[in-house]
C-alpha cells in the first residue's frame, strides 16, 4: 500500500475512534477449531456470602475526568500472620457530594476461616478517604509483617504494620512526594540486592480538572464520534520514580543518577519488577497507556537502561502504539523462561511475549488463540494454573472504560493453557462468576478458601467486588510454595521457584504488585497435574542463593525459608 493511502486510513480511523486512548481497530481472527475437552473449573461469586458487600466507590454515573474511570486495584496478604490470606480493596472517590462518597474508604477484612470476612477496617487503621488507585504488599522493614503502600491521585501513603494495626509512616519513610501526584503501579523490589526492599512507583500523568478541556474539545475528548471524558492522549506526562530503602525505615529518592526515572514521555500504569532476563538482577516492565510501553533493564550498578524497543516489548508488531492497563509474568510454555502477558484497550489484542532469552520476546498472543475476543477493554491478567493440570491459564478482568459505551459492563475473559503454545476461550464454560456481566478493573488470584484451587478477587466499578471460588474437579495435585528470606529481604520478593513434577519443571516469581494495580497470594501455586510427589523444589533467592528441597508431598503449603535446605 502506498505510504500516503496508509496514513489517510490511519487519520480516518483516529477520526472515528478518537486519539484518547490507543485502538488499533482490529477484528477477531476466525475461532479455532474447539479442542473437545471438558474444562473441570467452575467459578460461582462468594462475595456476598463472606460479607463483601461494599462497592468499590469510582467516580459519578457518567465521568467528566479520566480519574473516574481507571478503578483501583485489590489485595491478597496475610496481614496477621495466621496462613489464611485477607482482602484489601483500594476505593476511589467522587467528585460530587454523595452518599456513596462520603462512606467511601479503602477496606480491610480478616479472614475468619470459614468463607467469610470480617471489615476490619477501622480497628486496623486503614479508614482512608481520596482517589485511591494500587496497593503493592511487602515486609519493607524485615520485621516479620507485611506492610502495605497504596498510591493516589494525591499523596500515596505508606502503611506500616504494627501487628495487626496499620500506621501512616509516609513522611517518616521520605515518601511523602508531591500531593499533585497520580501514582499508577508500583512495586517493592530488591534492586541493590542488599536484603532491604525498595520502591518503584509509576505516575500516570499530570491532571488538572481545572485545566482539563470539556467532553468533546477535540480528538482526544471522544471516542466513535461521541464525546467523552480528554485522556490520556492530550495531557501532560508524569515521571516515574525510585527510591532506595535506607535500612533504617526511610528510603531515599534515587530516581536521577538510577536513570528510572528518566522522563519518557509514557502514561504508565501496570509494573513488573522481578529479573526478567536471567542476568539475577530485578528488572522493571511498566505498561505504557497509549504510549509506548518501558523496559528497564537493571545494570547491576545501581542504574537502568532503558531496552523495551530493542526486546519487542515497546510496541505492537507494527511499531504502533498499545493502550497498555496490566501486566503479569508467568511461564506459559514450560521452557524455564518467564514470559509475560499484557492487556490493552478495545478493538486490539492483548499480548502474550514469549521470552527467548538473549533473542528478547516475540508476541504470540494471536498463535495462542488469545485474539478472539478484541472487543473489550482489558486490565488485569493474571497467570494461574486454575485446573491444577500443570500448565498456567490466562485469566483477564474486563470492563469499558467509557460510561456512555453500549456495553459498558462485559464478562470476564478466561483462557485455558492446552499446552503447546496453546490456549481455549473457556469464558462461557467457567461458570457463572465470569459469565456475570461487569466493568472490573484490578483482580487478584489466591486461595482464601486454603482448599488447594485458585480463587479470584476482582474490583468492580461502583458495586461490590467479586469473589470468585473455584470450583475444580480435576483432582490434580498441587503445591503452594511460601518463602521467607534471611539473607534476602524477609518476604523474599523476586525470588524464583522453580517445581520439578511429573517429568515437567514448573516456573515461579514473588511479586509484590501485579496484573493491574494487584496483590496476589503471597504463596505460590503450581498445579502438578498427576504427580503423586514432589521431586524438587528450587528457590533461587534474591541474595543469589541457590537451595533445593527433595520428596516434597503435594496438596500442602510448603514453607521454604533461606538456609535451611538439607545439605
Amino acid at each position: 500500500m502506498p505510504t500516503c493511502y496508509f496514513l489517510a486510513l490511519v487519520l480516518t480511523t483516529r477520526l472515528l475512534l478518537g486519539q484518547g486512548m490507543a485502538s488499533r481497530g482490529v477484528t477477531a481472527p476466525p475461532k479455532p477449531k474447539p479442542s473437545g475437552r471438558v474444562f473441570p473449573v467452575t467459578f460461582q461469586d462468594a462475595a456476598a456470602r463472606a460479607g463483601l458487600a461494599r462497592p468499590a466507590v469510582s467516580g459519578g454515573v457518567r465521568s467528566r475526568y479520566i480519574v473516574e474511570a481507571m478503578g483501583t486495584g485489590a489485595a491478597f496478604l496475610d496481614y496477621d500472620g495466621d496462613g489464611w490470606i485477607d482482602i484489601f480493596l483500594v476505593s476511589g472517590s467522587r467528585f460530587e457530594d454523595s452518599p456513596a462518597k462520603a462512606g467511601a474508604s479503602n477496606r480491610l477484612y480478616r479472614n475468619n476461616h470459614d468463607g467469610a470476612f470480617t471489615d476490619v477496617t477501622v480497628k486496623a487503621g486503614l479508614f482512608h478517604q481520596g482517589w485511591g488507585q494500587s496497593a503493592a504488599a511487602a515486609d519493607f522493614d524485615n520485621d516479620g509483617l507485611t506492610d502495605l503502600f497504596v498510591t493516589y491521585w494525591g499523596r500515596n501513603v505508606l502503611y506500616r504494620n504494627r501487628g495487626g494495626v496499620f500506621e501512616d509512616v509516609t513522611a517518616q519513610a521520605g515518601l511523602s512526594g508531591d500531593a499533585d501526584r497520580w501514582g499508577s503501579g508500583a512495586s517493592f523490589f530488591d534492586y541493590d540486592r542488599d536484603g532491604d526492599l525498595d520502591l518503584f512507583l509509576a505516575n500516570y500523568l499530570t491532571l488538572d480538572p481545572r485545566t482539563v478541556p470539556p467532553a468533546g474539545k477535540d480528538l482526544a475528548c471522544a471516542w466513535l464520534g461521541t464525546p467523552v471524558f480528554c485522556g490520556p492522549r492530550g495531557l501532560p506526562f508524569a515521571r516515574n520514580w525510585l527510591y532506595r530503602n535506607n535500612g533504617n525505615g526511610a528510603f531515599t529518592g534515587v530516581s536521577e543518577e538510577s536513570g528510572a526515572g528518566t522522563r519518557f514521555d509514557t502514561y504508565a500504569l501496570g509494573v513488573l519488577a522481578a529479573d526478567m532476563d536471567g542476568d539475577a538482577w530485578p528488572d522493571l516492565y511498566v505498561a505504557g497507556d497509549s504510549t509506548r510501553s518501558l523496559f528497564l533493564h537493571n545494570n547491576g550498578d545501581g542504574t537502568f537502561e532503558e531496552r523495551g524497543v530493542y526486546l519487542g516489548l515497546a510496541y505492537d508488531e507494527t511499531g504502533q502504539e498499545q493502550a497498555g492497563m496490566g501486566v503479569a509474568l508467568g511461564d506459559y510454555d514450560g521452557d524455564g523462561l518467564l514470559d509475560i502477558a499484557k492487556t490493552n484497550f478495545s478493538d486490539d489484542y492483548p499480548n502474550l511475549y514469549r521470552n527467548l532469552g538473549a533473542q528478547g520476546y516475540t508476541d504470540r498472543a494471536l498463535h495462542a488463540g488469545l485474539g478472539v475476543n478484541p472487543q473489550y477493554v482489558l486490565w488485569s491478567a493474571i497467570f494461574a494454573d486454575f485446573d491444577n493440570d500443570a500448565w498456567p491459564d490466562l485469566f483477564f478482568s474486563a470492563g469499558h472504560v467509557f460510561t456512555e459505551a453500549r456495553a459498558y459492563r462485559n464478562p470476564q475473559q478466561l483462557y485455558w493453557n492446552l499446552g503447546g503454545g496453546k490456549f481455549e476461550d473457556v469464558g462461557t464454560r467457567a461458570g457463572p462468576g465470569i459469565a456475570a456481566p461487569r466493568s472490573s478493573r484490578g483482580a487478584a488470584v489466591g486461595d482464601f478458601d486454603n482448599d488447594g484451587d485458585p480463587d479470584l478477587l476482582i474490583v468492580n466499578m461502583n458495586e461490590a467486588p467479586s469473589l470468585l471460588r473455584n470450583d475444580n474437579k480435576s483432582g490434580n495435585a498441587w503445591i503452594q510454595v511460601a518463602l521467607k528470606g534471611t539473607r534476602s529481604n524477609r518476604d523474599a520478593i523476586g525470588a524464583r521457584v522453580g517445581v520439578t513434577a511429573g517429568g515437567r519443571v514448573l516456573t515461579g516469581v514473588k511479586l509484590s504488585q501485579s496484573g493491574y494495580y494487584s496483590v496476589n497470594d503471597p504463596r505460590l501455586h503450581f498445579g502438578v497435574g498427576a504427580a503423586r510427589a514432589i521431586d524438587a523444589i528450587e528457590v533461587t533467592w534474591p541474595s543469589g542463593g541457590v537451595e533445593t528441597w527433595r520428596g516434597v508431598p503435594p496438596n500442602r503449603v510448603f514453607e521454604a525459608v533461606e538456609g535451611s535446605a538439607p545439605r
